[in-house]
């Protein structure tokens, strides 16, 4: 198991030279939770691990794995913080950056470069390593719903009668005013 260091988020660097025959394990330490919590804009992660399998095509290395997550986030509707788990599988491919940077060109020339799924995740790399490390913050920032909503938003959304099902005019809130004033 590889340990995570405190940094701006995860710093789990893998020489694409070398790469393991074993699955990579991450298990974020506390300074990088907090780290990542903060950049995240989130309470707390409370745990945060990640498997990947890499492999080698030509110059590209391949990640393939899955991350897990106990955070804690604020409700986006009563802004009280609620405990959730996240999980999700990634499948990556790190390109070194001169060839990526050519699969950019190609695509932006207007050749009709058919993109497929395994092309929707590429990331640069730049010299021997890649940065398998920031690739799962990134997938666990992608994770986090920014409006989640935690178990007392229904009783908020009623107690302030936000649970108009009919379009309000924004002039309503104006003609509101108007009744107080008088």
């Amino acid at each position: 198991m590889v340990k995570a260091l405190p940094d701006s988020g995860l710093d789990l660097k893998i020489d694409s030279r070398a790469i393991p025959a074993k699955p990579v394990e991450m298990q974020a330490d506390e300074a990088s939770r907090i780290a990542l919590a903060k950049r995240f804009d989130l309470v707390a992660i409370k745990q945060f691990s990640g498997t990947a399998t890499l492999a080698k095509d030509g110059p590209d290395v391949l990640a393939k794995g899955k991350i897990t997550a106990n955070i804690v986030q604020s409700c986006a509707i009563s802004g009280d913080d609620f405990a959730t788990t996240l999980k999700a599988d990634f499948d990556l491919r790190f390109v070194p950056r001169d060839r990526y940077a050519n699969m950019v060109d190609e695509a932006e020339s207007g050749e009709g470069v058919e993109i497929e799924a395994e092309d929707c995740d590429l990331i640069a790399f730049d010299g021997p390593l890649i940065d398998l490390g920031e690739a799962l913050a990134q997938t666990l920032g992608l994770e986090i719903d920014p409006y989640a909503e935690g178990p007392h938003a229904d009783a908020v959304r009623e107690q302030y009668q936000l649970n108009v099902d009919t379009p309000v005019s924004p002039f309503a809130a104006l003609a509101g005013l108007k009744t107080v004033k008088e």
